[in-house]
């Protein structure tokens, strides 16, 4: 549940959505002076520019099916045997499949805009730096997540149908890459906190200290993308980040408040509760089965097996058995349509519960745990503590400057923190304890024998714990960088990507005719054209 402040913050929002009509995502809307100068708006010298920030935080984090439709399975965290997920699950195009390709691409400009604007309103108001500074860090948070999933994107001519900018040019991934940390950088170094905070900010309260610990933590994680393409370059920034400040503990974890009663509902878990998707959705094989192959005290916690038959399979207020002995996660590329795919004809098959007409196929299989996950109000991870940890081991695991710690440290502190983590999904259903967590970390520590050893142990931790904090698109973005975990793609007949898990996502589909030179300059760029199998820059090698 909200505090009395954010739930004044969540019912300004829905009072100034209207303003968002304002705003497009790239700026190629011709009719956008007209909308902009309408008289019954409000003008920009009276409108309160603090209300947009917290709507910019929501949209960003409220990914829902524009993340389980494709990376929550692409990245083997999840597994469905429901066609509507034959994206993720099996590389197979849905109905639906242009619609998710498209969705990110617009969500996040969307949500990016509003920090454009943000800046517009404050650009004048020196008493408001510290609006303005906190939204550009969120225009770089929202812009890495679009240019990780893409490529090379409108990023400088981005925004701009104000200004006449109706066709912007895509920069290439390594120069989005290079501003995005020159104004994060200044963004941060401008945070003062003499001067007045964010009143309108959902994740921190407008907390300056919190929000330089962000910064410096969002700079790690841009740095640490480069390390296959630029070592040198992630070196760098990394060792700024590290030098300025980043997380110290889970109470530093960015995460987006929600609040279902005023239309603020939690995306992701909203569509989880959906029938089809609650019954069908479970946690996959590949990621079940590594956490039983070290006993991992999450397994416990985020995991549950339904009660028997198709009845109890719906009903979801009816806990299911959490017992970790009995945990089974769901194998990548099985269906229920009866052929050699069907997961009755799967060599490990444990079997149905319930019998004739109330019989569940899937009932033996491991969902995420309806107590601890599926509420409308749970929060959205951007960035934990954690994997700040686990990007700090690496870089010290690499013989970087990035403070006296060891890499053996930083690994067990982001294990622990990934851990007790869960607990802010919710107290009770989440709880593990850090006497547990640090009994667990000190019987697995970090293997330092050789870099590859260690790059292997604190990537797999990563996957875990992005993957548990349900921050999917992260999760497949960091597989991709560091290929681990090593995953083995799904086999299945009419893939899109070759029988490769995808590395891209194509651009939105309308951009072929809205921005056709400037579209066709950047599928020229990339490997393959515009598919799911072209690397983009930092996934290069």
């Amino acid at each position: 549940m909200l505090n009395s402040n954010q739930d004044h913050i969540m019912k300004n929002i829905f009072k100034f959505l209207m303003v968002i009509l304002l705003l497009v995502p790239l700026g190629c809307d011709s009719d956008f002076e007209q909308i902009n100068t309408d008289p019954k708006q409000t003008s920009a010298s009276a409108f309160n520019a603090n209300y947009l920030l917290a709507q910019a935080q929501f949209e960003h984090s409220n990914t829902g099916y524009s993340q389980l439709l494709f990376q929550s399975m692409w990245s083997q965290v999840l597994a469905s045997t429901f066609g509507y997920y034959s994206n993720g699950d099996k590389y197979v195009g849905s109905g639906s499949l242009i619609s998710y390709q498209n969705r990110i691409f617009e969500e996040q400009y969307r949500a990016a805009a509003l920090d454009v604007e943000i800046q517009k309103l404050v650009k004048d108001k020196p008493e408001l730096s510290n609006l303005s500074a906190v939204s550009t860090i969120m225009k770089v948070e929202i812009m890495q997540l679009i240019t990780d999933c893409y490529g090379d994107i409108p990023y400088s001519e981005a925004l701009q149908a104000s200004s006449g900018v109706s066709t912007p040019v895509y920069d290439t991934q390594q120069s989005i890459y290079t501003a995005m940390l020159t104004e994060l950088e200044t963004a941060i170094t401008s945070l003062d906190a003499s001067k007045a905070i964010p009143t309108n900010d959902v994740i921190y309260k407008g907390d300056i200290i919190s929000w330089k610990k962000f910064g410096y933590s969002l700079m790690l994680k841009i740095a640490m993308r480069m390390t296959k393409i630029s070592a040198s370059t992630a070196q760098t920034w990394a060792e700024k980040a590290a030098a300025g400040g980043t997380f110290s503990s889970i109470d530093d974890n960015a995460r987006v408040y929600t609040q279902n009663s005023t239309g603020f509902g939690n995306n992701t878990t909203g569509a989880l509760l959906v029938g089809d998707d609650y019954r069908e959705v479970r946690w996959s094989e590949t990621f079940i089965s590594f956490l039983k192959s070290t006993n991992d005290p999450r397994l416990g916690v985020i995991a549950e097996v339904p009660a028997a038959g198709k009845t109890a399979n719906a009903n979801q207020a009816l806990a299911g058995d959490s017992n970790p002995a009995i945990q089974i996660g769901l194998p990548n590329g099985h269906d229920l349509n009866g052929g050699a795919t069907d997961i009755t004809n799967y060599g490990l098959y444990p079997g149905a519960t319930g019998t004739g007409d109330d019989a569940a196929p899937l009932g033996k299989y491991s969902r995420p745990v309806t107590g601890l996950y599926l509420s409308r109000d749970a929060p959205n991870f951007l960035l934990s503590y954690s994997q700040t940890e686990l990007l700090l081991a690496e870089a010290k695991a690499r013989g970087w400057n990035v403070g006296a710690t060891t890499a053996a440290q930083h690994y067990s502190n982001g294990v622990i923190a990934a851990m007790t983590s869960l607990a802010q999904f919710n107290a009770t259903t989440g709880a593990i304890s850090s006497g547990d967590a640090t009994t667990y970390a000190t019987a697995h520590p970090l293997d330092v024998t050789t870099l590859s050893a260690s790059l292997k142990m604190i990537n797999e931790q990563y996957w875990v714990t992005t993957g548990s904090l349900f921050n999917f698109i992260e999760t497949w973005s960091n597989w991709r960088r560091s290929g681990f975990p090593v995953l083995t793609p799904v086999t299945y007949a009419s893939q899109f990507s070759a029988g490769a898990i995808p590395r891209r996502i194509p651009y939105q589909s309308q951009e072929p005719a809205n921005n056709p030179v400037n579209y066709a300059d950047a599928v020229g760029r990339l490997s393959s054209g515009d598919t799911f199998g072209s690397r983009i820059w930092w996934d290069a090698q």
